[in-house]
């Protein structure tokens, strides 16, 4: 496997990025660190769709930090691709565009701004809605463990479709040598139009920040299972992400 049998140079934990290692700075969604994230997303199964349905999803997400002034602003678009999916065309699906103000602080960092989902996919790959709202978060550091919260919120312009709140739990541990643990990108969704949970996930994450020649990558292997089973959704996913980071 990539994780465990890369040739290379690891990346010790001195090395910094803002006053933190820059592993423990690739796994926080508010440090000032230009990347960009190429995942699979693979849906093994879904609750009440008959057979052994799958879904596959390749997803881009770029990463770049800004200022105005002396205001901290990160950018960060979600843009995924879907390869294939049991009632869904493939193709580009919705895009999440996020721009994070960012505030340091003693214990870590805290940031708010706005978030917005185009309907690139259209009828055929998405909600077919535009939505906006507000995003806010902060993630605090002891030694080598971060952890944090992340909300995401997105109400519909003119449609009925999207109004939801989405928080993203953080936590993440770093082994030595590279090697880190903690929880998933997974993300608790409840829906104001259904009131009601759709996606209650829990899973894990295990990385590995490897230098390949002079340029650092992180690799991660994720599972998680989502609890929520009311409707049509993914039930177990299996995400592998190549994270390659630009530190100034």
């Amino acid at each position: 496997m990539v994780l465990g049998g890369l040739t290379g140079t690891g990346i010790a934990q001195e090395s910094k990025s803002e006053g933190q290692s820059l592993g423990q700075a690739a796994e926080d969604p508010t440090a000032s660190l230009m990347s960009l994230q190429i995942a699979d997303w693979y849906n093994a199964s879904f609750y009440h769709l008959p057979g052994d349905e799958s879904a596959n999803t390749v997803v881009l997400r770029p990463v770049i930090p800004f200022h105005t002034g002396d205001v901290s602003h990160i950018f960060r678009a979600t843009i995924p691709f879907l390869t294939d999916h049991p009632l869904l065309d493939t193709g580009l699906s919705d895009v999440t565009l996020f721009d994070l103000i960012v505030f340091n602080e003693d214990w870590g960092r805290w940031g708010l701004g706005p978030v917005a989902l185009l309907p690139t996919g259209g009828e055929d790959r998405g909600v077919n809605e535009w939505a906006l709202g507000p995003a806010i978060g902060f993630t605090a550091r002891q030694d080598k463990l971060i952890w944090g919260l992340f909300n995401q919120n997105l109400f519909n312009i003119g449609g009925d479709n999207v109004n939801a709140s989405v928080i993203q739990p953080i936590v993440n541990y770093g082994l030595g040598n590279g090697w880190s643990v903690g929880s998933s990108e997974m993300s608790f969704a409840w829906d104001w139009e259904a009131d009601r949970w759709s996606s209650l996930p829990l899973g894990a994450k295990i990385s590995k920040l490897q230098k390949i020649g002079d340029f650092p990558v992180q690799f991660s292997l994720q599972y998680e299972h989502d609890f929520a089973d009311d409707t049509v959704g993914p039930e177990d996913t299996i995400r592998f992400t190549l994270k390659m980071l630009f530190p100034k």
